[in-house]
């Protein structure tokens, strides 16, 4: 059985999220559907955000 949860509950932990990345507090997690760079042919790895789907890149 799954946790129930109100729909006002979500929407204010998705707000505190985008404020704090608008702050610059992301929450990075590795993305895993791309990870080999096509045009410098090299292993990447891609981070997105959770709240607010911003990515960084960093090359190996």
């Amino acid at each position: 059985m799954a946790d129930v949860i109100s729909f006002k509950q979500a929407k204010n932990q998705r707000k505190s999220r985008k404020k704090l990345c608008g702050h610059g507090f992301h929450k990075w997690k590795v993305w895993k559907d791309k990870q080999f760079d096509v045009k410098s042919g090299k292993l990447v790895t891609v981070y997105r955000c959770e709240g607010c789907d911003a990515q960084k890149v960093k090359t190996h």
